[in-house]
């Protein structure tokens, strides 16, 4: 059963989402700039090879930061996870049982 999240939670969430969406993008703006740095493809292939990445990761992006509430905030910490912003090391920060929740929900999407 989820129950509401601590106030100390959801201000370490609100605070560190900036940090998470710049260390994502930081990866992403890399893997682009390989896409676009691709001597083995004509410069029109990289050019949409780049567009269609972009456009994955703006919607990963909209999915993941947009419209964040309290009551939700256990599902976007999965979906981070699940996309790759939010990583282990990142729950360290959060209460015990709201680490479990989330530890224990992910273990059931693994099975």
């Amino acid at each position: 059963m989820e129950r509401r999240p601590l106030e100390s939670d959801w201000k370490t969430f609100e605070k560190r989402i900036p940090e998470w969406r710049e260390r994502y993008l930081l990866k992403k703006n890399m893997e682009i700039i390989g896409i676009l740095s691709d001597e083995n493809k004509t410069s029109t292939v990289r050019f949409w090879d780049a567009k269609k990445k972009m456009k994955e990761e703006a919607k990963v992006l909209i999915d993941c930061l947009d419209g964040h509430s309290r009551s939700k905030m256990q599902w976007y910490l999965l979906l981070m996870h699940r996309h790759g912003l939010l990583q282990n090391s990142d729950l360290k920060e959060f209460s015990e049982a709201l680490r479990e929740q989330i530890l224990t929900s992910l273990r059931g999407l693994d099975e």
